[in-house]
């Protein structure tokens, strides 16, 4: 294969872990609730102007990556509050509008506070390329490679291996059951959320350095990112990373040889496709509907 292939490929598929990132928040908050986070993008790019804020205050970087990740579970936390929690008491699809209405309040309130134009996000991490077996590669690259793995490893084994993380499964598996054992749904979906955030706030970190900061950052990032959520399965967090790779890969081969205003074309027929032929998924499970 052409090392250009195959640079193409590689460069695509680490962009490719953002959107499984992303994809990864919607997941988290499904299992819990049947419920997203339409605003995700929002949190993602008020993530990122917090802790672009933090970082000009003059607060050392590895000070104000846990700056930007509390305020992401913060902002989780109060659109679980908001947006969510009164439309799943009520058993309403309301959170699917509330959770728009506070995106759309996002980007407004970070124009109003941060301006409209983009701006750098400056990283101590090297951006020079490195050489491996002829496919060049940053340190930057690397470093979100690693942040995405690292997360999502964290959480899943939080998942499955804490008290509060087994209250999870439980009610991913069965709210009403989990209830009558004890569980407190509500405060488990609250987790879910404030997971969410967290996992929004940390994709802003890792890709705007690569990209910008802005108030529309975000808008392509999350389309893409449902579109792997969908076409992978709302609940497979290994599904998410597959597909995130796959289409990262297939959007840089797109932009190359069709051309650079094809690219976000893969994820939209992507995502056509996952809806019409099987809505649940490639690694989601058939739903068993009684009657």
């Amino acid at each position: 294969m052409d090392h250009a292939v195959i640079q193409l490929i590689v460069s695509g598929a680490l962009m490719g872990l953002v959107y499984a990132l992303v994809a990864y928040g919607f997941q988290l908050t499904y299992a819990t609730s049947k419920s997203i986070n339409f605003g995700q993008g929002e949190l993602v790019m008020l993530s990122a102007f917090v802790s672009l804020t933090l970082t000009n205050t003059g607060l050392p970087y590895y000070l104000m990556i846990p700056g930007g990740l509390l305020f992401g579970v913060i902002a989780g936390l109060f659109v679980e509050r908001a947006g969510v929690r009164l439309a799943l008491e009520q058993k309403s699809e309301g959170w699917i509008l509330m959770t728009i209405i506070l995106g759309l309040f996002g980007i407004s309130a970070a124009e109003n506070i941060w301006g409209r134009d983009d701006r750098p996000f400056p990283t101590p991490i090297p951006t020079e390329p490195i050489q491996f077996f002829g496919v060049s590669i940053t340190p930057l690259e690397i470093s979100v490679a690693v942040g995405v793995v690292l997360i999502m490893v964290v959480i899943e084994l939080f998942k499955r291996k804490t008290l509060l993380g087994k209250a999870f499964e439980a009610v991913s598996a069965d709210r009403d059951a989990a209830e009558l054992m004890g569980i407190s749904a509500t405060r488990t979906i609250m987790l879910s959320y404030g997971l969410s955030g967290l996992v929004a706030a940390l994709a802003g970190i890792l890709v705007s350095p690569i990209t910008t900061v802005g108030p529309t950052m975000a808008s392509a990032l999350v389309l893409k990112a449902f579109s792997v959520a969908v076409v992978a399965g709302l609940e497979s967090g290994f599904g998410v990373v597959i597909v995130g790779l796959f289409l990262g890969s297939l959007e840089s081969l797109t932009s190359f040889y069709v051309g650079s205003g094809w690219r976000e074309a893969p994820g939209l027929v992507l995502l056509i496709l996952a809806l019409a032929i099987r809505p649940t998924g490639i690694f989601g499970k058939a739903v068993i509907r009684k009657v």
